[in-house]
């Protein structure tokens, strides 16, 4: 693994570039047809896309609840014991972020609120094939049943041999509502516009390949979505008390997603980089995913060594990284230093794992920079709010003569005739 000895400022350069990410064109517009012909031909498209993309004739996109049902019984009961514990803990974390709305009746004639509403249906966007993963079903649906979102459904690309039993199990333990067997760029076009067979969403959650998260991106504004995730990231911040070799293990969990995928090491110890960089290079040959984790600590990886701990914390905020780990002495004394993460782990106990799986705060965090100003999903994703406010004749009077006045200044003689027709003072020439 690379080690770098440079100046912060040329540092800070270095992370910013390796955070942009490039807009694929023709992955635009491919994606751009893939949803105009969905919106045109609906369910008739989605087959054939799925026959395209996916090798799988698709009668019927609906997964009848028995196969759900079968699923879940015949799951190994230790990964059962693990899912249920994992939404244990996801549950009662989660359960903690629920807010309500407020009522301000402090001004006299004045009654002002907001109110919380769930969406009313949540489309869950899961992946297929070697890249299903149940516990990100459980990050997804979770909340949106603890905000009292009134339907989820989720979609996933059909497989020749089955959907896994694992993701199955998991919807059911979640409670979702309905499972369809569709992926791609196609899903999020049926899930943001609806087709004869899957209704549209009010939100679309959930990761995917490039194709997915383009189509993302081109249907935000007819729905919401979460975000539109890059490759996964893990950063971390260590001093000599740490060990090498957990070290090394770490940047590896994250590196063995994607070829794209980001492990950064920053420290304050050349000695410990060094050991460091061995480890990640005698673990690489025992790795199962050997191929996709080498591609990825050789092109996006890399240990930067500056001179102080506060170099290091102002370093990796630049990063703003989607997992960080603080493994320094005492880290707890560290986080007012954090700025810019999605999620912290501290101390050598906190791995990273610990996160995706069961410690319960959401896995589904911004990547690519985007901690500097976006946030892991929550339950807070699946509410909207809305304001309300009503005066009295006398409250209205008080401050219609600022409203007029701010009207006319805009030039919106309408506006300031709305408020007068209240009033003597309204004139109809």
């Amino acid at each position: 693994m690379k080690i770098i000895n440079k100046d912060l400022a040329s540092l800070k350069r270095l992370v910013q570039t390796k955070t942009q990410q490039l807009t694929d064109l023709k992955v635009e517009s491919a994606v751009r047809d893939i949803i105009a012909n969905v919106i045109e031909k609906g369910d008739a498209a989605v087959k054939a896309y799925e026959a395209q993309f996916d090798n799988v004739d698709v009668t019927d996109f609906k997964l009848s609840q028995a196969v759900i049902d079968d699923a879940y019984a015949n799951l190994d009961s230790q990964v059962k014991d693990a899912l249920l514990l994992a939404k244990r803990n996801i549950t009662s974390f989660h359960e903690k972020e629920k807010a309500t709305g407020f009522i301000d009746a402090e001004q006299p004639g004045v009654l002002r609120g907001q109110k919380l509403l769930p969406l009313k249906r949540v489309g869950l966007y899961v992946p297929g094939g070697t890249a299903a993963y149940p516990s990100t079903l459980l990050m997804s649906a979770l909340p949106a049943k603890i905000a009292g979102v009134n339907e989820v459904i989720m979609v996933t690309p059909p497989q020749v041999d089955g959907i896994n039993p694992a993701v199955l199990a998991a919807a059911k333990i979640a409670g979702v509502d309905a499972i369809y067997q569709v992926g791609g760029a196609q899903a999020i076009a049926a899930l943001a516009y609806g087709t004869e067979s899957i209704p549209a969403v009010d939100k679309i959650i959930g990761p995917g390949n490039i194709f997915v998260a383009t189509a993302k991106k081109q249907v935000f504004g007819q729905v919401a979505i979460d975000m539109v995730a890059g490759p996964s990231e893990i950063g971390i911040l260590a001093d000599d008390s740490a060990d090498p070799r957990q070290l090394a293990a770490d940047l590896l969990s994250q590196a063995e997603h994607d070829r794209r995928a980001r492990p950064i090491l920053i420290t304050n110890s050349t000695d410990l980089a060094q050991a460091v960089s061995d480890n990640v290079t005698s673990q690489l040959k025992v790795l199962p995913r050997e191929a996709i984790a080498t591609k990825a600590v050789n092109e996006k990886g890399f240990i930067a060594v500056v001179a102080k701990v506060e170099e290091m914390f102002d370093l990796m905020n630049t990063v703003a990284p989607e997992h960080l780990e603080v493994q320094l002495k005492n880290p707890t004394q560290y986080l007012n230093l954090i700025k810019n993460a999605g999620s912290v782990f501290l101390g050598r106990y906190a791995s990273e794992p610990l996160g995706d799986y069961v410690a319960g705060p959401n896995h589904i965090l911004p990547t690519s920079g985007t901690a500097r100003f976006s946030s892991p999903l929550g339950v807070y994703d699946f509410v909207k709010r809305t304001s309300f406010i009503q005066y009295t004749k006398d409250a209205l009077a008080k401050e219609a003569p600022a409203i007029t006045t701010l009207a006319r200044v805009e030039g919106l003689e309408g506006h300031a005739r709305a408020i007068e027709s209240r009033f003597d003072t309204y004139y109809d020439d």
